[in-house]
C-alpha cells in the first residue's frame, strides 16, 4: 500500500459526509457508491480486530451509514421488511450456519456474517431505503450513465497505452495478472477496477442505460451534446474494452428492451431468468452433463471463437470437480477457509489445490451450499420478476419507467455474468435493493398503469428537483 492509496481511503469517510451535507441524500448515496467503485484504490485495507477489513467497499458502507445516522436518521425507520428481502437476509446469515455445521466455531460464523452483510447486505439495504421509487431508480440509472461517460476516455487511454492509470495515480498496479489485459489484438482496460471483465460489465451497463434513456425520450441531449453522439461514443468505447462476454450481454440486453418496445412483451427477460434458474438447478444437483457442456461450448466457439470456447471448457471442467465436492455437503456447504476447493497430491507428494473457482455460483454453492446459492441469485431474480408483474413491458418505454426497466435488465445480465465469472459490483446489488423497494411499495392503481402505458411525457425538471430534494 502506497501512502497516496492509504490517504485516499482514509479521507473517504469525510468526503462522503461532505456529500451528504451538500447534496440531496439519495444523490449522495449514488455518488458515493459509484465514485468509490470507479476510483478508489485496489488492494488497500486496514485490519481492525473483530470488524470487517476496512477496504473500499466497507469504507463506503460505513461512511454512508454514519452519514445517514447524522443527517437523515429518520430514513432508517422507513424500512419495512418484505418478502422480497428474504433471499438477501438468508444470504447474509447462512455463513453462520455453514460455519457451525462445519465445526468452525461461533466466532468464525459471526465474522462471516459481518463480512457478508458489509459486502452485500448494506448496499442492498441502502438501495431499499433510498432508491425505492421511480425517481430513485432514475437517479441510479443516471449515475451509471455519467460514470460510464467519465470512464470512457480513461478506457480509451488504456486501450492504447495499456492498463497504467492505477499505477500512475496510486503507485502500483491494481490487477493481479497483467497478461489477462491483452485481448483481441490489443489492451483490455482495467482503469481502477480489479479486472477488465469488471470494466466490460460497467461500460455495457452504461451503454445500455444510454440507449434506453435516449430511445424512451427521457434524454435527448446531455451536456448539450445530442444523445446519438454520446451513444456512438460509448459504443466505440464498449468495443475497445475488449470483453467478449460484455458484447454478448449488450446484444441480448438490446433484444430484451426492443422486444418490449416493439412487441410489448417481456418474454426474452423471463426466458433468460428461467434459463439461468434451470442451469443453476442442474449444476447444483450434479446433473449438468458433459453432453450439455459440449453443446454450449460448440455454440460459444461459433459465436466467440476457439479461444473463448476453450476458456469456457476449462471452467466447466473445474466446476465439475467443485460441484462433486459440494454435493458432499449440499445444504449449507463447506464454510470458509478454502474448504470448498479440491486438493490432490502433486508429483512431489505435496497436497495442492487443483481447482479453479471462476464463477460466483460455484463459489456460493461450495461455501454455503444450495441454500446460499438459492439466496444470492434469488435476491436478484425475485425483484426482477416482481417488477415484470408490477410494471408490464407495455410501460417500459415510458420515460418515468424506462430507468427502472433498464436497471432490471442490467441486474439480470449481471446474474448471467455471475454464472461465468466472479466480478462483484456493489452498484448492481444497490440496484437490486432499489428494485425490491420499488416493487414492495403500495401497488399502483389500474389508472396509473394505463397512464404509464399511454404517456410519453416526462415530469418537468422543476417537479423532479422538488421530489429529489425531499429525499
Amino acid at each position: 500500500m502506497t501512502p497516496q492509496a492509504q490517504l485516499v481511503l482514509r479521507i473517504w469517510l469525510p468526503v462522503v459526509l461532505a456529500l451528504f451535507k451538500f447534496l440531496p441524500a439519495r444523490k449522495a448515496v449514488v455518488t458515493s457508491f459509484i465514485v468509490s467503485w470507479l476510483f478508489l484504490p485496489q488492494k488497500v485495507l486496514f485490519i481492525f480486530p473483530g470488524l470487517p477489513d476496512y477496504d473500499r467497499i466497507s469504507a463506503t458502507c460505513y461512511s454512508i451509514l454514519l452519514a445517514t445516522f447524522i443527517f437523515d436518521f429518520k430514513r432508517f425507520s422507513s424500512f419495512k421488511f418484505g418478502w422480497l428481502d428474504i433471499p438477501m437476509l438468508v444470504w447474509c446469515i447462512c455463513p453462520f450456519i455453514s460455519s457451525m455445521t462445519n465445526n468452525l466455531g461461533v466466532y468464525d460464523g459471526v465474522s462471516a456474517i459481518v463480512d457478508r452483510t458489509m459486502e452485500y447486505g448494506i448496499p442492498y439495504f441502502l438501495g431499499r431505503i433510498y432508491l425505492n421509487d421511480l425517481l430513485g431508480m432514475r437517479q441510479l440509472a443516471m449515475g451509471i450513465f455519467v460514470g460510464g461517460l467519465i470512464y470512457a476516455p480513461l478506457c480509451i487511454f488504456e486501450s492504447v497505452m495499456s492498463p497504467q492509470l492505477h499505477n500512475m495515480v496510486y503507485g502500483y498496479h491494481g490487477i493481479r495478472q497483467f497478461g489477462q489485459s491483452i485481448r483481441l489484438g490489443g489492451f483490455r482496460p482495467n482503469v481502477f477496477m480489479k479486472h477488465g471483465l469488471s470494466v466490460g460489465m460497467w461500460m455495457m451497463a452504461a451503454l445500455l442505460v444510454a440507449v434506453w434513456l435516449w430511445q424512451s425520450g427521457m434524454l435527448k441531449k446531455f451536456w448539450n451534446i445530442p444523445m446519438s453522439w454520446i451513444v456512438a461514443g460509448l459504443f466505440v468505447t464498449h468495443l475497445l474494452v475488449r470483453s467478449t462476454g460484455a458484447y454478448l450481454y449488450m446484444l441480448y440486453g438490446l433484444v430484451i428492451l426492443f422486444t418490449a418496445k416493439w412487441l410489448r412483451i417481456s418474454l426474452p427477460l423471463v426466458a433468460l431468468i428461467s434459463a439461468l434458474s434451470f442451469y443453476l438447478m442442474l449444476g447444483a444437483t450434479g446433473n449438468f452433463t458433459g453432453d450439455q457442456a459440449d453443446q454450449i461450448i460448440s455454440v460459444a466457439e461459433n459465436i466467440a471463437g476457439p479461444d473463448r470456447a476453450q476458456s469456457l471448457e476449462y471452467r466447466f471442467d473445474h466446476e465439475e470437480l467443485l460441484v462433486e465436492k459440494g454435493l458432499e455437503r449440499i445444504v449449507f456447504g463447506w464454510g470458509g477457509w478454502g474448504r470448498n476447493r479440491v486438493f490432490d497430491y502433486n508429483w512431489a507428494g505435496e497436497l495442492v489445490d487443483i481447482s479453479v473457482t471462476d464463477s460466483l455460483w460455484v463459489i456460493a454453492f461450495g461455501v454455503n451450499g444450495i441454500v446460499g446459492l438459492t439466496a444470492v441469485f434469488g435476491s436478484v431474480f425475485l425483484p426482477a420478476v416482481s417488477f415484470v408483474f408490477r410494471y408490464p413491458a407495455t410501460t417500459w418505454f415510458n420515460p418515468k419507467v424506462a430507468p427502472a426497466a433498464v436497471l432490471v435488465v442490467i441486474t439480470i445480465l449481471y446474474a448471467l455474468d455471475c454464472c461465468l465469472n466472479n466480478q462483484f459490483n456493489p452498484v448492481f446489488t444497490l440496484a437490486s435493493g432499489a428494485i425490491a423497494g420499488l416493487v414492495l411499495q403500495p401497488e399502483p392503481t389500474q389508472k396509473t398503469v394505463k397512464t404509464l402505458r399511454k404517456s410519453r411525457q416526462l415530469p418537468s425538471e422543476r417537479s423532479a428537483r422538488i421530489d429529489l430534494s425531499k429525499s
